[in-house]
């Protein structure tokens, strides 16, 4: 478009009407007819309530300005402890007495299987943890961990004390001393030698 065409005769603006400022509140302090601009807390058990004071008398309202006027050092400290929660209250792990009777804790009369009881269960998941808890976990053996059970005789249930008796009993019967230096007595020795090795690093003895 151009700037001389005739449509632009034609347009109007219509003009914003001005809006009268606000008027600034008057400063509360006595005496004084200044511009009020700035906030002064009115006090304890009065937050979110504010004076409205000119710059220098809000400066000399600070000056002497004390939350804690007319409490003693016992409820300043009190209340000093009590801001690093937020002011809200706390419990320590396993003082909450609601938390020891919850649906899932059972009460100290009922006990856990009071607790177990109230809790609906229609999967059974509460009743397969139950059964596991009373059941030692088997640990998953690797290959060379199974190999190295099979070497000394034992089972992959054997405890520390059958792994190392089964260990001393045959060192004591491959040893080449007790075999007059048998080629194949020897070798045994060394693989019984290696498996108890390795179940000691994989932490079964």
């Amino acid at each position: 478009m151009k700037l001389d065409s005739k449509y632009f005769d034609r347009i109007r603006t219509r003009r914003r009407a001005e809006r009268p400022e606000p008027l600034a509140p008057t400063c509360q302090w006595d005496g004084c007819e200044e511009n009020a601009a700035h906030r002064a807390p009115v006090g304890r058990n009065a937050e979110g309530q504010y004076f409205l004071f000119c710059f220098e008398h809000v400066k000399e309202y600070n000056k002497g300005y004390n939350y804690f006027s007319g409490l003693s050092d016992g409820e300043i400290a009190r209340y000093q402890k009590e801001a690093i929660t937020g002011h809200r209250p706390t419990w320590t792990i396993g003082v909450n007495k609601a938390s020891r009777t919850g649906p899932t804790q059972g009460s100290a009369r009922s006990g856990t299987a009071g607790a177990n009881q109230r809790v609906r269960d229609p999967f059974g998941f509460f009743e397969q943890g139950r059964a596991s808890a009373t059941q030692p976990r088997v640990r998953k053996l690797k290959t060379l961990e199974a190999k190295a059970f099979d070497t000394l005789g034992l089972t992959a249930g054997a405890g520390s004390e059958d792994i190392k008796s089964a260990y001393k009993a045959l060192v004591k019967k491959h040893h080449p001393d007790a075999n007059g230096g048998d080629r194949g007595s020897e070798e045994r020795f060394r693989a019984v030698i290696q498996a108890y090795q390795l179940l000691k690093q994989s932490g079964f003895c």
